[in-house]
């Protein structure tokens, strides 16, 4: 079972921002930008490609929703989206509020935010959605 998996079974807390029934969102802990959020499929697929062409699409039109409330609740031109998949083996997608185009480095440092900050941002979202 995957980190993520152990997520949306509420087995490792998290600060969720949108849930249905086959899809979980939540915010990286490691934040490149403030509302950076993590969308993952609730099925357990290595990786994103992997999924079915019905999950694929209906994965962004979840994402879509979120990326609508993220818009509303950071300071953002864009939400910039990203797929790596190697640092956790469950397709996800990076959907990151972006001010210029280096905020997508995965590079750069990360942002070091108090649990207070994260619960407000992910209040935030969800008050969006």
């Amino acid at each position: 079972m995957t980190i993520f998996s152990r997520i949306i079974a509420g087995e490792i807390p998290c600060y969720k921002v949108a849930e249905d029934e086959r899809f979980f969102a939540f915010l990286d802990i490691n934040p490149m930008t403030k509302g950076h959020t993590l969308v993952v499929p609730k099925v357990e697929v290595d990786y994103l490609f992997n999924l079915d062409d019905k999950t694929l699409a209906d994965m962004m039109v979840f994402s879509k929703k979120v990326v609508s409330a993220l818009e509303k609740s950071v300071d953002c031109m864009r939400v910039g989206v990203a797929v790596i998949g190697l640092e956790v083996p469950h397709a996800h997608i990076h959907l990151i509020p972006i001010n210029k185009e280096s905020d997508m480095n995965f590079k750069n440092a990360k942002l070091k935010l108090s649990q207070e900050e994260m619960t407000n941002i992910a209040l935030k979202i969800r008050e969006n959605l």
